[in-house]
């Protein structure tokens, strides 16, 4: 099946016209924050994507041993999860999101390949795009037929603390944090606690790799918002955020653009931030100081 957008996209209409093929599955990935104060799963259970199944990151991307949201489980967890929603070996996923910024979309996404399932692409532009072209949705619930998920973590495309920690001396990767500047900056409250970011980070809001429909530039585009925010993407690069969602879309970003080994940082600022002696610092990114 060839893609028409990128390895890691695909459009409206490939899905349309790919909707029925036995080796394509579908997952609504959403995920809000509290503060939005919506339910993804019962707004799936309103209406989706026909044949589409939930992917809860909230349960699948939960390692139970850790205090924070969205820790990577291990890969007997994983697996163990996302075979009974039907995804496995064998099988083109396209992970979409209800809202078109496609956060939580990408994240199931460098979850999925982080495990070994190369053939994992995002909607571009989501469930919006997909009724604003006249799609068809349901509210039927598919019951999936359960597949055998072979689980190969790649160590490459994720980081832990010690190990950013430990970058912070090396400047051996270029730390790229996706939350706002003025949360980068520490110019408001943060919802864990200290405000700043790691020092050393360059910034690089996740938004700016998107269109206003919430589809993704191009690659030249992206290419160009990650050369601007300081980062050489030719250069080891790990993503970071608030807690390890919108970072997965500089990730996928990085991907669109040619460069497919961007790691992220599970933990990210929930971990950052609450771990009593890690380093903070405020003020503008490190491409922006003089």
């Amino acid at each position: 099946m060839n893609n028409p957008l990128s390895d890691a996209l695909v459009s409206t209409q490939w899905l349309a016209d790919h909707i029925d093929a036995p080796d394509v599955r579908v997952v609504d990935a959403s995920y809000y924050m509290p503060a939005q104060n919506k339910n993804a799963r019962d707004l799936y259970n309103a209406q989706h994507i026909p044949g589409a199944v939930f992917f809860d990151i909230d349960d699948i991307a939960a390692d139970d041993s850790a205090p924070l949201p969205h820790m990577m489980p291990d890969a007997i967890k994983f697996s163990a999860k996302v075979r009974k929603l039907g995804l496995g070996d064998g099988v083109r996923i396209v992970v979409y999101a209800q809202t078109g910024a496609a956060m939580a979309a990408c994240r199931a996404w460098w979850m999925l390949r982080h495990f070994g399932h190369q053939d994992v692409v995002v909607l571009d532009g989501g469930l919006p795009k997909w009724l604003a072209e006249g799609h068809p949705v349901t509210d039927a619930i598919t019951p999936p037929r359960e597949r055998h998920f072979t689980a190969r973590a790649n160590s490459f495309l994720l980081r832990e603390y010690d190990q950013v920690l430990s970058n912070v001396t090396s400047k051996r990767e270029q730390i790229v944090d996706a939350r706002a500047g003025e949360r980068f900056r520490g110019e408001v409250d943060d919802p864990w606690g200290k405000s700043g970011h790691m020092p050393g980070a360059f910034n690089l809001p996740f938004d700016q790799l998107l269109n206003a429909d919430g589809t993704f530039k191009d690659a030249d585009e992206i290419s160009t918002a990650f050369k601007e925010a300081g980062i050489v993407l030719d250069r080891p690069v790990v993503a970071t955020c608030g807690s390890g969602v919108t970072a997965c879309v500089l990730a996928m970003g990085a991907y669109i653009a040619g460069h497919k080994q961007v790691a992220v940082f599970d933990g990210s600022w929930a971990q950052w931030a609450t771990t009593e002696d890690s380093p903070v610092t405020t003020g503008p990114s490190q491409s922006e100081t003089p």
